[in-house]
């Protein structure tokens, strides 16, 4: 008897010891408990249905109308596509015009309440929503990465005869409502230069300013480069998406550096765009500066939101992703 009630009691301590030693590596997700609860549903609000409900239903459904309006109205267009897979009640309530007129008139603000007005009654049969959808824009709540690399040819050594090198370094390009950018080109990765691609940034952290202007699906930039030689730097890109109103991916056509004259250089807050209008690639006001249109480090930039800068698959190191196919 005695020997059974000493292996019952180790027994008992040993899984309580597991318990807690589980409870060190398991994330208390307390949310995960609604799942599946069923509670009374609430009358919507003005109904002159005065018989109680008594049928219960899962509590995503129950929630009222103006509950719903109001914390919808405070997500991002992209979580109010995710929120509107839940089920057929938020997919109705997410259709509403008002959630997508207020994100088109916020991501085509450059443009004007009118302009935006008029080209969605003629292009995309009065619908909000379809304009958000189809209309190309240059998304603001991330950084565009483009990952470049190449072979660089290192130094002979006593085991290895022609070592090679693959180097990696990316550009960055973060865009404002304002018609502004930030542009940096930097070997840092992602989940560090997200931090300071501001306009706060130190002049240590060079994040460079310019402003950009978009045609349908065109974007074109330009900023100035400063130095002994003020050097303009020229960027035409092409907006695509992965799948609709993604707006996730740009082909980098071409980059142009030029020289300018001091005379024509703009003030801090000038317009460069207006300096550069009509220039031809070749085009250089400046002889000791000649135009130079640059061939390499070409790839596609990736649309990575803020969020996820952090676990982004750019993050990898050289040996981890030799190359990276944006798609």
């Amino acid at each position: 008897m005695a020997s059974d009630y000493l292996t019952n009691i180790v027994a008992e301590l040993e899984s309580a010891s597991q318990l807690r030693a589980a409870g060190f590596f398991i994330t208390r997700r307390p949310w995960l408990d609604l799942y599946g609860v069923n509670v009374r549903p609430v009358a919507p609000f003005g109904s002159t249905y005065s018989k109680p409900v008594v049928d219960s239903s899962l509590i995503h459904r129950s929630l009222p109308d103006e509950l719903l309006f109001e914390i919808f109205a405070r997500m991002t267009p992209y979580n109010l596509g995710k929120a509107a897979c839940v089920c057929r009640k938020w997919r109705n309530t997410v259709r509403n015009p008002v959630f997508w007129r207020n994100a088109c008139l916020k991501a085509w603000q450059i443009s004007g309440v009118v302009e935006n007005y008029k080209l969605m009654q003629s292009h995309y049969d009065s619908s909000w929503r379809k304009m958000w959808l189809l209309r190309p824009r240059v998304r603001m709540d991330g950084i565009y990465v483009s990952r470049n690399t190449y072979i660089r040819a290192g130094v002979a050594e006593w085991k290895v005869t022609n070592p090679v090198h693959v180097v990696c370094y990316f550009r960055y390009l973060r865009f404002y409502p304002s018609g502004k950018f930030l542009y940096k080109n930097s070997s840092e990765k992602l989940k560090d230069v997200v931090k300071f691609m501001n306009f706060r940034s130190t002049k240590a952290e060079i994040c460079h300013s310019g402003r950009f202007t978009m045609s349908e699906d065109k974007v074109e930039g330009a900023l100035l480069y400063p130095g002994m030689r003020p050097t303009i730097w020229r960027i035409r890109l092409r907006l695509r998406g992965t799948t609709a109103g993604a707006n996730n991916r740009m082909d980098l056509l071409s980059i142009v550096t030029s020289g300018v004259q001091e005379s024509e250089v703009p003030g801090p807050d000038g317009d460069i765009l207006g300096v550069v209008e009509g220039w031809q690639d070749d085009e250089t006001h400046n002889p000791e500066v000649p135009a130079i249109s640059h061939t390499r480090g070409l790839t596609p930039f990736v649309f990575v939101p803020f969020e996820e800068a952090e676990t982004s698959v750019l993050n990898l190191p050289v040996e981890r992703m030799d190359y990276y196919v944006p798609g």
